[in-house]
């Protein structure tokens, strides 16, 4: 089905804004608002001493029995593995990313403003996995790649994924680490360097958000029943492979917990599990008003704990 750029599309949320009008303005958003980490952030500055790598409530076992029987020093050390964690996760997911986005554009106009801000938005991705990886290696923890099982799932998500579902996997990786992000760049218990980084995220991926949500919007209204019906599956499959492997375990062995322990704490947190389900909220309230989460979709996006 195609629908030219100029014809009215509504949905539940109302009136779609003209595709060329929206990309636009992130285009002048992206002018005035982007940073390049290499200069904007000190990275010879010296870490600080007894200050967090993220924020204690949002380490994955934050008031759970282990977490009290740790010592602050070793919580603080987990703080350090799992921000090193969630900045590998970013990496990879940032990556397929890229690759979607190059998809989606491949057969469109290229002089057009939606693949003006499209190739704007690689370039954001392209610096922030660098920003990720220089931030890793400050931090002196290792890398946590995901599990040879989730790396090859994606590859072959991001090989048949059609142009919704590749909109929808963007908001599920972007969404719920901006949330988190939000409370992390003005905490005074963390890194300076780990606030810069979130900051400097947090502002680049508003604009990310905002072409996602709109083109999503734009293609559900416009795509076959068969594509909108495999997007709503597609999601939720990269929900439940997203939440396991949100947090690697192996950080758990790294700082001289037991894994299976660890896990199962976590697992059985309900703060944790309350974490992620605001984390994910503004996202699942979003999918819902636009007809993502129905069926088994639904049932998909519920047993990976993101949608209460």
């Amino acid at each position: 089905m195609t629908v030219a750029d100029t014809d009215v599309l509504r949905d539940a949320l109302g009136l779609l804004k003209d595709r060329e009008q929206v990309a636009e303005r992130l285009l002048d958003s992206s002018a005035k608002h982007s940073f390049d980490p290499d200069t904007e952030l000190d990275w010879d500055a010296p870490l600080e001493e007894g200050k967090w790598f993220w924020p204690p409530e949002l380490v994955s076992l934050y008031d759970t029995p282990l977490w009290k029987r740790m010592s602050l020093e070793q919580q603080q050390d987990l703080s350090r593995h799992e921000a090193a964690s969630l900045a590998s996760l970013g990496i990879w997911f940032e990556i397929i990313l890229m690759q979607l986005l190059v998809r989606h554009i491949y057969d469109k106009p290229v002089t057009s403003a939606h693949v003006r801000y499209a190739l704007t938005e690689i370039a954001d991705e392209c610096r922030h996995s660098k920003m990720f990886a220089r931030m890793i290696q400050k931090g002196g923890a290792p890398t946590y790649p995901v599990s040879r099982l989730n790396h090859n799932l994606a590859r072959i998500l991001k090989t048949v994924s059609t142009t919704p579902g590749s909109f929808a996997c963007t908001l599920l990786g972007e969404e719920i680490l901006d949330w988190m992000q939000r409370l992390t760049f003005p905490d005074e218990r963390v890194q300076t360097l780990v606030r810069g980084v979130t900051r400097i995220h947090v502002v680049e991926e508003a604009r990310h958000v905002r072409y996602a949500r709109e083109e999503l919007r734009r293609q559900m209204v416009t795509a076959p029943r068969w594509e909108r019906e495999l997007t709503r599956l597609s999601s939720g499959e990269a929900a439940r492979i997203f939440s396991v492997a949100f947090v690697n375990p192996e950080v758990y062995t790294n700082v001289g917990l037991d894994r299976r322990e660890a896990v199962a704490q976590v697992r059985a947190s309900g703060h944790r599990r309350e974490v992620m389900q605001n984390g994910a909220r503004r996202l699942t309230d979003f999918l819902d008003e636009i007809g993502m989460l129905r069926g088994a979709g639904r049932r998909l996006w519920r047993s990976s704990g993101l949608l209460a």
